[in-house]
C-alpha cells in the first residue's frame, strides 16, 4: 500500500512538472487537483504573527527593524516545520511542490523572487526529493518607493501556498500571512527577533561566481564542467548538481564527479524532459561542494579543459554523515583551543587585577593543604559557574534573534557601572576599610579580610571571569567563533573548557602542596601584600568608570557620586566592626543610609542615557574613519589598502595594541605611505552591523584586525596580539597587490 501511495504521489507531482518546465499552470492544476476547491481564501484582516496548521507554522518576518524610503526591503517566510514533514525548494524532485506565495502590498511597492537557500536531499526509496526540514526562511527582496512618508506603517500581506509531505503523504497548506513593517529614515538596525537569522539566510544563499559552465547530452548522460571562479585551483572532495527546472536530471540518480586544476566535471542520467526533447537551451542550476555553493548556467557546448585529471570525486550524498564527524573534529579542536586561549587569558592585562585576590588567597592558605584544595576547587566552580551562566545567557539572546558576542554584558552602561562599584568595594575591602565574615583575625593569618572560606574561593572566581569577558585570548577567537554555531551542548561544553584553562593554574598550585611549602609563611607580611594588591583593584574601578563615561551622556558625576557614598559606607560598617560591642549601632545605622543612597545613585546611573555617536567612539591614536561596509567598498575602489580595527573602549587587549603597534610612529610613516584607509568599528556599545562582521570572518568579539588589498574581496586576518612589524608588514603586502 506504501509503494502505490508513493507511486500515484510522484504521478501527481513530478508527471507534470516534467512534461512543462513552466511551474505556474501545472502548480495551480495540482493545486486544483488535490484541494478539490479546499483552498481558503485570502482573509479580509489578518493579524501579524505566527500562523499554524497540524503541520507547519509560518510567519511573515523582516530583516530590518523598519523599512527606508527608496531602499530595499528584506522580508522572509519562516517556516517552522513538524517533525517528520518537510516542504520544498524551487525544483521539488520527484513529488511534492515549490513553496509559493501571493502577495498583497501596497500600491508602489514591488515584490522580488524567493532567494532560496540551498536545499536537503531527502531521499524516499526510489525517489529523491529537494527540500527543507525543521526551520527554514525564504528571504524576499522588496522595493520601497523613493516617495514612501516616513513615520507610518506598511501594511504587508501574502497568502503562502506549501506543500508539506511526510514519507506517508503530502498536503496542500495555505496560510495568509501579515506584518506592519514601519517606515523610518536612516538605516535599520537588523530585527531584534529574526534579522540576525534572515540575514544568514542572505549571506549563505547560492549565488553566480564567476564559474564557467558546458552542458553535453550524449547516450542519455548530462555531462556537466564547470571551471574557473572559486573552482579554479580548488580541490573538492563531492559535488552535487541541483537543476532550478525538473525533468532535467534523474534526480534519484547517482551523480559521478571528477576534478581538474580549473574545475570539475559532474555525470548524471539525464531526466525524462531532457531525454525526450534534447538539449535545446542553457541549464541552470546550483553546483553545491564542499567548499560552497553557487548557481550555474551550462551552456551547450564542448567540455571545458583543466576540470578533469585529477581523482574521482563523489556526490556528497553520505555528506551529512561526514558532517558529524567533521563537526565531532571541530568540537575537539575548539574545545582544546578554548583550554589554551584559558590559560593564555591568565597573562593577558585584563586579568591582572583578579590576580591579586588569587594570590592574597593563596597566601593565606599556604601551608594549610586541605585549606587550600577547598579553596582552589571552589575557586573552579565559581569559574564555570559563570562561565556557563554567562553563555548560556548569550546563546539564548541569540537564539530569540539578539545580534551579540563575547563581553555583550560589557556593553550596557548599566553593568560597568555596577562592576566599577563592585571594584571599588572589593579594593576597601583589600585595604582593611571593612572585613567580611568573623574569626579570620587569628591564628596566624592576620586581617585578611574577606568572604571566609570557600565562599571567598567561589566569589574570586566568579570576579576572574567578571574581569576577563574583556579580553579575548590567541586561541579564544576561533573556539569562541565556532561554539556560537555549534549545537547549544557543545558550545556550552567549549565555554567550560575556556573556564577550566583561567582556572587551570590556580587549581594546580592549591593541589600540588610541594609548591605550596615554597611560599613564605604567614606572618605580618601578609597584611602589606593584601593592601599593596588593593590598588590593581583601584585600577580597575577607575578603568570601568572610564568606560561609563564614554558610553553615557554626561552621567559619570552619578557613578563618582555613588561611589563616594558607597565608600563612606563601607568605612562606616568597618568603624562598627571595630567598635567595643554594643557601641557600633550608630555607624552601622549610618552605613546602612550611605549604602541605600549609593544604591540609588547607582541605579540612575545605570539608567542614564547613551551617549552620541560622535562622541562614544573608539579612542585610537591615529587618524581614522568610522567602520561600515560603504567605507570598505569606497576605498577599495579607489584602489586603496584598508586596515579596520574592530575594537571596544571596554577591551583591554584591544587598547593596549592600540597603544602600541597602532600608534606608532613608524606604523603612521607606513599608512601614509601606502595611502592606506583606516577604518574603526566602535563596539563599544552594541552595534548589530558590527556583530554580524564579526561573525562573518568567525569571531565572537573584539579585537579583530582585517587588512584589505586593492582587488582581493577577502581580507587578512591579523593576529589579535599585534606588533609594528605585523602591522607593518601587512600593510605593505597589501599596497603591493
Amino acid at each position: 500500500m506504501r509503494i502505490l501511495l508513493l507511486l500515484l504521489t510522484w504521478f501527481a507531482f513530478a508527471l507534470p512538472a516534467a512534461a512543462s518546465p513552466s511551474a505556474p499552470a501545472s502548480e495551480a492544476a495540482l493545486r486544483d487537483a488535490l484541494a478539490a476547491g479546499a483552498a481558503p481564501a485570502p482573509k479580509a484582516a489578518v493579524a501579524p504573527g505566527p500562523q499554524r496548521t497540524e503541520r507547519i507554522e509560518a510567519e511573515l518576518v523582516a530583516m530590518g527593524a523598519w523599512a527606508t524610503p527608496g531602499s530595499t526591503a528584506v522580508l522572509a517566510i519562516r517556516q517552522k516545520i513538524k517533525p517528520g514533514w518537510h516542504t520544498y525548494w524551487r525544483n521539488q524532485g520527484d513529488s511534492g511542490g515549490p513553496t509559493t506565495l501571493t502577495w498583497a502590498l501596497p500600491s508602489g511597492l514591488t515584490p522580488g523572487d524567493i532567494l532560496w537557500p540551498l536545499p536537503e536531499r531527502q531521499r524516499l526509496q526510489s525517489l529523491m526529493n529537494y527540500g527543507y526540514s525543521d526551520t527554514v526562511f525564504l528571504p524576499v527582496p522588496i522595493e520601497i518607493p523613493a516617495n514612501t512618508p516616513p513615520g507610518r506603517s506598511l501594511p504587508l500581506r501574502v497568502t503562502a501556498h506549501f506543500y508539506v509531505c511526510s514519507d506517508e503523504m503530502c498536503v496542500p497548506e495555505d496560510l495568509d500571512l501579515a506584518l506592519d513593517l514601519p517606515v523610518r529614515e536612516g538605516a535599520a538596525p537588523l530585527d531584534a527577533r529574526f534579522g540576525q537569522a534572515v540575514q544568514d539566510v542572505v549571506a549563505g544563499a547560492p549565488r553566480p561566481a564567476g564559474i564557467e559552465a558546458r552542458a553535453a547530452l550524449v547516450d542519455g548522460k548530462l555531462t556537466l564542467t564547470a571551471g574557473g571562479g572559486p573552482l579554479a585551483g580548488a580541490a573538492p572532495k563531492w559535488a552535487y548538481f541541483y537543476p532550478f527546472e525538473g525533468g532535467v536530471i534523474d534526480h534519484a540518480a547517482a551523480q559521478s564527479g571528477e576534478r581538474g586544476p580549473q574545475g570539475l566535471t559532474l555525470t548524471v542520467a539525464a531526466g525524462r524532459g531532457l531525454a525526450t526533447n534534447g538539449l535545446n537551451g542553457p541549464i541552470g542550476g546550483v553546483l553545491s561542494t564542499d567548499l560552497g555553493a553557487w548557481e550555474i548556467t551550462a551552456e551547450p557546448g564542448a567540455a571545458l579543459t583543466g576540470v578533469a585529471g585529477q581523482g574521482d570525486i563523489g556526490d556528497g550524498e553520505g555528506a551529512q554523515a561526514d558532517a558529524s564527524a567533521t563537526d565531532l573534529s571541530d568540537f575537539a579542536k575548539a574545545g582544546l583551543f578554548a583550554l589554551l586561549g584559558g590559560l593564555i587569558l591568565n597573562l593577558m592585562p585584563c586579568v591582572f587585577p583578579i590576580l591579586a585576590m588569587k594570590a592574597a588567597s593563596l597566601s593565606r592558605a599556604a601551608h594549610e593543604p586541605a585549606e587550600a584544595r577547598r579553596d582552589g576547587l571552589a575557586f573552579l566552580a565559581g569559574v564555570l559557574a559563570t562561565f556557563l551562566l554567562l553563555a548560556g545567557a548569550l546563546l539564548a539572546l541569540r537564539a530569540g534573534g539578539q545580534v551579540l558576542g563575547w563581553g555583550f554584558q560589557l556593553q550596557s552602561p548599566g553593568v560597568v557601572a555596577a562592576l566599577a562599584l563592585l571594584m571599588l568595594a572589593v579594593a576597601l575591602n583589600l585595604s582593611g576599610v571593612f572585613h567580611v565574615g568573623a574569626g579570620l583575625q587569628g591564628a596566624g593569618h592576620g586581617p585578611l579580610s574577606r568572604l571566609p572560606g570557600a565562599a571567598g574561593a567561589f566569589f574570586t572566581g566568579v570576579l576572574a571571569v567578571i574581569v576577563a569577558a574583556p579580553c579575548t585570548a590567541p586561541f579564544m577567537a576561533f573556539a569562541l567563533g565556532a561554539a556560537l554555531f555549534m549545537p547549544w551542548p557543545m558550545a556550552l561544553a567549549v565555554f567550560l573548557m575556556l573556564g577550566l584553562g583561567l582556572a587551570l593554574p590556580y587549581v594546580l598550585i592549591s593541589l600540588n602542596p610541594r609548591l605550596l611549602a615554597r611560599l613564605p609563611k604567614p606572618g605580618p607580611w601578609m597584611e602589606s601584600l593584601r593592601n599593596l594588591l588593593a590598588f590593581p583593584m583601584y585600577g580597575a574601578a577607575l578603568w570601568l568608570a572610564w568606560v561609563y563615561g564614554r558610553q553615557t551622556a554626561d552621567a559619570l558625576a552619578l557613578l563618582f557620586g555613588a561611589g563616594l557614598l558607597l565608600a563612606l559606607a563601607l568605612w562606616l560598617y568597618g568603624r562598627s566592626q571595630a567598635a567595643a560591642s554594643g557601641k557600633g549601632r550608630a555607624a552601622g545605622a549610618a552605613a546602612l543610609l550611605a549604602l541605600i543612597a549609593a544604591l540609588a545613585l547607582g541605579v540612575l546611573a545605570g539608567r542614564a542615557a547613551p551617549a552620541a555617536p560622535d562622541s562614544a567612539g573608539a579612542s585610537t591614536h591615529l587618524p581614522s574613519q568610522p567602520w561600515s561596509e560603504q567605507a570598505v567598498k569606497a576605498a577599495m575602489a579607489e584602489g586603496r589598502p584598508v586596515l579596520v580595527n574592530f575594537t571596544a573602549d571596554w577591551c583591554v587587549t584591544c587598547k593596549v595594541n592600540e597603544s602600541t603597534a597602532l600608534s606608532s610612529a613608524r606604523t603612521a610613516e607606513t599608512l601614509e605611505q601606502a595611502n592606506v584607509a583606516y577604518l574603526v568599528g566602535d563596539w563599544t556599545r552594541r552595534d548589530d552591523a558590527i556583530t554580524a562582521e564579526l561573525q562573518r570572518h568567525g569571531r565572537s568579539g573584539v579585537p579583530l584586525y582585517l587588512v584589505y588589498a586593492p582587488g582581493r574581496p577577502e581580507p587578512r586576518i591579523l593576529p589579535q596580539l599585534l606588533t609594528e612589524g605585523v602591522v607593518i608588514d601587512a600593510l605593505k603586502d597589501a599596497a603591493a597587490r
